[in-house]
């Protein structure tokens, strides 16, 4: 009996031994901290193509409107028609206009009848004051004289400026091209009445157009590589097409904020369309290198976007703000420096000063 008594006492104690080591293995297990997979953070160059919408614009465009109201007399254009610079397009007639002109020219006759009268009067007096008879014409009438002249001039100055101003008048009834172009619209026939708000024809310069597109606020501070740009059409989409940049606007515009930039095509054909829509490809690329991760390596919640950096051991969740996408991943800004150790992906549940085992990412 105490035999089996002792055997029962060393089979408890060794399955108390074994149950002991199985639980401080349990306990080991669980004090093993899990693997992070970790990369080293290094800069490259940035490029990057993108696509955007854009629109072909006249250089020149000018809706032409008669200055003063009257009946078409004559139409030399319609649409289509190429004009050149200063051509006759149109005539109006407005008798009043010729009336008025002739009235004043009328009235400018007789003001420098009145005037050239005045004078010869004072010329003849000036001299007769200034011969060796002394008295023979009083002060006095000579300064009437000098005063009548003067009175006169002014009188005949302002009656040359009013007759040159209908002259200018009459001439707003010939309708010329203000630049060399096509007539792209025509409003109004022969014998129709037009006024200061009744354009008759729209002229464009299409010879040269204004490729037009609007770029993101994001890829602003980027560069093009070089000042040509290739662009197609929807009416010819199987020929790319060469524009050269001229020109940015400087300013975001805060309805869509973007800024325009405005390239320059050569059209001494006609090729291409005023108002045709186009896509521009931009090859754009930063002046300096920059840092560029996978997207799961950006973590974002409410309040921050982050990537969690590795300092010391421990977690650190560092604020990024992002760039340029392309084909590598995404470009970042913040504080970070070549050589940062980075996890592979973030979350926001690895909580900074957070532990593991960081392991480098094949």
């Amino acid at each position: 009996m105490t035999k089996l008594i002792f055997k029962l006492s060393i089979v408890v104690l060794c399955f108390s031994a074994c149950t002991e080591n199985k639980s401080a293995t349990t306990t080991a297990s669980a004090e093993v901290t899990d693997t992070v997979p970790v990369f080293i953070l290094s800069s490259s160059a940035v490029n990057k193509s993108i696509e955007l919408p854009a629109e072909l614009l006249p250089f020149e465009t000018a809706d032409l409107t008669p200055k003063v109201e009257g009946y078409i007399k004559d139409m030399r254009v319609d649409i289509g028609d190429r004009v050149t610079k200063g051509q006759v397009m149109a005539m109006i007639d407005a008798p009043e206009v010729g009336t008025k002109s002739a009235e004043y020219k009328s009235a400018l006759s007789s003001a420098q009848s009145r005037y050239q009268s005045s004078k010869d009067v004072y010329d003849r007096l000036l001299r007769a004051s200034q011969a060796k008879t002394a008295g023979i014409v009083a002060p006095i009438d000579l300064e009437k004289s000098r005063n009548q002249k003067l009175t006169d001039s002014a009188a005949y100055q302002s009656a040359k400026s009013l007759a040159q101003s209908y002259d200018e008048v009459a001439g707003y009834l010939v309708i010329r091209a203000p630049f060399s172009g096509i007539v792209t619209s025509r409003s109004a026939d022969r014998g129709a009445l037009v006024g200061q708000n009744s354009p008759i024809f729209t002229v464009q310069n299409t010879s040269t157009l204004r490729l037009r597109v609007a770029v993101p606020e994001a890829y602003m501070s980027a560069e093009t590589t070089g000042k040509e740009v290739n662009f197609r059409v929807e009416s010819n989409p199987n020929k790319s097409f060469t524009a050269q940049l001229a020109r940015k606007s400087g300013a975001i515009d805060p309805k869509n904020r973007t800024e325009l930039w405005e390239y320059k095509f050569n059209n001494p054909n006609n090729e291409l369309k005023a108002g045709s829509f186009a896509y521009v490809k931009l090859n754009l690329q930063r002046s300096s290198d920059s840092f560029v991760v996978a997207p799961n390596a950006i973590a974002t919640n409410q309040e921050r976007k982050f990537v969690i950096s590795i300092r010391n051991g421990k977690a650190e969740w560092i604020d990024v703000r992002q760039g340029m996408s392309t084909e590598k991943g995404l470009e970042v800004f913040g504080d970070l420096k070549v050589g940062d150790t980075i996890v592979v992906r973030a979350t926001d549940e690895r909580k900074p000063g957070s532990t593991g085992y960081w392991k480098m990412d094949k």
